[in-house]
């Protein structure tokens, strides 16, 4: 069984007493691949010392989240191009919209966005999605940026069924997490409405970790709680979950 974590900040400085062990203790419970987003260049170096250990496993993305589009951002947006030109990544992201922490900077945001989705396209690459408390202001920019070999991952998907079909609609596959175990994460209510050919699983970890781990650091492994979940909602087996998940995130990275 072959499980992709399509989303953890392996990086991060949580990680950074017992990194080997977490990253094994997934490996053990079944999930082999791992796919990094970027946030800024002050993550850069982890990021690469990551993937310089775990070349087999560790995919990179490169972009600027949106928490970090603030007065540097076109410095910033700068690195990301100079980094897409000078070396191969699997994605752009995380890139997108934040409302939650500052509505101030969201035409700044709106902006770096577009310019990311922009550069996806020009090196053919798929784009991975933050949105928090902005569907509407995500979908606005997407659907002037729609075209045929745009795709990608709506990274943590919590909005409603009508929202997911929209944004299947624009060719993304909808990134599942710890929230569809949450009691009041709601996607659970129509998720198995939904073909399971549009999802792919995460953890965002070390966050937002699943039921029964909810509060405390999230790891890769358990994403196998997240598989489990599906498998039930879906009354199939975690094998075939692990399979079906795995291939549509083959589809999207094309590794």
């Amino acid at each position: 069984m072959i499980l992709t974590d399509t989303h953890t900040h392996l990086y991060s400085s949580a990680f950074d007493e017992d990194r080997d062990r977490v990253i094994q203790s997934a490996i053990d419970a079944g999930v082999s691949r791992f796919f990094i987003p970027a946030i800024d260049t002050s993550y850069t170096k982890a990021m690469y010392a990551l993937e310089a250990n775990y070349p087999q496993q560790v995919h990179l993305m490169m972009g600027l989240h949106p928490t970090s589009v603030k007065e540097n951002y076109r410095e910033e947006l700068d690195f990301v191009a100079a980094e897409l030109a000078r070396r191969p990544f699997v994605a752009v992201g995380e890139i997108g919209i934040d409302l939650y922490w500052d509505k101030s900077t969201l035409g700044i945001q709106q902006e770096a966005f577009q310019y990311q989705i922009q550069l996806a396209k020009k090196y053919q690459l798929p784009i991975n999605i933050h949105c928090r408390d902005a569907f509407d202001e995500v979908f606005e920019v997407l659907e002037r940026e729609r075209a045929a070999d745009l795709r990608g991952i709506f990274h943590c998907f919590s909005g409603t069924e009508q929202q997911a079909l929209q944004a299947i609609d624009l060719q993304m596959k909808l990134g599942i997490g710890g929230v569809v175990t949450f009691k009041n994460g709601k996607i659970d209510q129509f998720l198995d409405k939904i073909s399971m050919e549009h999802i792919v699983l995460e953890t965002d970890s070390p966050y937002l970790a699943p039921v029964p781990f909810r509060g405390k650091r999230n790891e890769s492994a358990y994403m196998i709680n997240v598989a489990q979940k599906i498998a039930d909602l879906y009354n199939v087996s975690i094998e075939e979950v692990a399979q079906i998940t795995t291939a549509n995130s083959l589809a999207v990275f094309g590794i």
